[in-house]
């Protein structure tokens, strides 16, 4: 049975998305981010843990070649360096009145690099050509090492480690343009899969490997960076 009027009520119905060539076929995508965060504790207390003395800061730099091979989709390449390097001078894991465990002289420092593999698809916000979202599925490895050094004078001990990371995963943004060639891109962080194998020596003698495994498919506030682009 036909309703009268259905099939003229569907048909008059639109939900207004229009197709909007935000990226042009054909334009060159170049920029790059840059991602410094800096910490210091002071008896600082949290949980289980008291007496909490330290600083430590991470610098994260990462340029990025891309092309526009059809409208709004685009493809390319980043590379990344990041720098991490944390310092504790003293720590207390209390658990109860009769259990808790010192920490004391522990430095650490990691150096990685990254080849990531990217490809972005871009959204205008309505009908404008200076605001809009990218979501970019990224496919990266790399590695890196670190040096881990506790305790001091007779007593210190010190842990060399390599590792190799792989991810993939997606990373949404906005992008606002300030020119016609120049914009501004804010980045949530990346959701998806990363495999972490590490192998590590302790004061030239003891050998281990570690494997991990996660996954991640929620926003973290606390990784947005900012970067620069230009569209030529």
């Amino acid at each position: 049975m036909t309703i009268p009027g259905s099939a003229s009520a569907q048909e008059s119905f639109k939900r207004g998305l229009e197709h909007i060539t935000f990226i042009p076929k054909g334009q060159w995508i170049t920029g790059v981010s840059v991602n410094y965060t800096q910490s210091n504790q002071k008896d600082y207390q949290f949980l289980i843990v008291e007496n909490l003395n330290g600083d430590a800061y991470t610098f994260k730099v990462s340029p990025m070649l891309m092309f526009a091979f059809k409208d709004n989709l685009a493809a390319g390449g980043k590379f990344s360096y990041e720098r991490t390097m944390a310092n504790l001078d003293r720590g207390d894991i209390v658990i109860d009145s009769e259990t808790d465990y010192n920490i004391d002289n522990l430095r650490q420092v990691s150096s990685n690099y990254f080849a990531t593999a990217a490809m972005r698809y871009y959204i205008s916000l309505g009908t404008s050509t200076r605001f809009g979202l990218f979501n970019e599925m990224q496919l990266k490895l790399g590695g890196g090492e670190s040096k881990i050094i506790n305790g001091s004078g007779d007593d210190i001990t010190g842990t060399f480690e390599k590792n190799f990371q792989a991810s993939i995963g997606l990373s949404p943004g906005f992008v606002m343009f300030l020119s016609n060639y120049s914009a501004i891109e804010v980045n949530v962080g990346v959701l998806g899969f990363g495999y972490t194998h590490t192998k590590a020596t302790t004061d030239h003698i003891y050998e281990s490997n570690r494997k991990s495994r996660h996954a991640n498919f929620k926003v973290n506030l606390f990784s947005i960076s900012f970067g620069v682009a230009f569209y030529l």
